[in-house]
């Protein structure tokens, strides 16, 4: 994983290997929950086939609009489970512009949130969305600057979220989408000691 440091604007991609064909699209079991084509041809060409257990139950309560609160084990498709469906909805609606942030997912570590936008990155690469990630540790000025265009997706540490939200570099008032990744960790989570 490249350093949290280097976090830039994401960048579409083009894809290494051929698209899939129509069949492969239509025939996908991502299509059948609802997931439209240039987000079924980004999962195939990542290499997956089959939604897991968790994608299956979270993309259409997502799609639906209903709150989902979901646990399952690192390497069971969490990420996807909330991205995939995120961005099936934001595709549909207007782009963000002036600071606005349509989609905001917030994670505990700089770490996480550099994996989760790389994530954004790989599924929206056939869309015309823009996603970046924001976290402390680094200089705020780049990042004020990159969202001055607003972002369809905002992956965010919470401190410099509102170190941007008081800056007046990014409005939270439009958001349509609110993803909490990895509560236990996040600051003034209260945490229970075990043992």
């Amino acid at each position: 994983m490249p350093s949290p440091r280097s976090a830039q604007p994401q960048r579409r991609a083009q894809p290494a290997v051929p698209p899939p064909s129509e069949e492969a699209l239509n025939a996908s079991p991502f299509a059948a929950l609802g997931l439209g084509r240039p987000i079924v041809q980004a999962v195939i060409e990542k290499g997956y086939t089959n939604p897991s257990p968790i994608q299956q139950q979270c993309i259409p309560a997502v799609l639906e609009g209903r709150d989902v609160m979901a646990a399952a084990q690192t390497g069971t498709g969490k990420t996807a489970g909330f991205t995939l469906p995120m961005l099936e909805r934001l595709r549909h609606g207007p782009h963000a512009r002036n600071n606005v942030v349509r989609a905001l997912v917030l994670t505990p570590t700089r770490e996480l949130a550099a994996q989760v936008g790389e994530n954004v990155a790989a599924y929206s690469r056939h869309l015309d969305l823009r996603s970046d990630v924001v976290f402390g540790g680094v200089k705020i000025n780049p990042q004020m600057m990159r969202l001055r265009g607003g972002a369809d997706v905002l992956v965010a540490t919470p401190g410099r979220l509102m170190d941007l939200a008081q800056q007046n570099a990014v409005r939270l008032d439009r958001v349509e989408i609110l993803v909490l990744d990895e509560v236990a960790g996040h600051p003034g989570k209260p945490h229970r000691r075990h043992g």
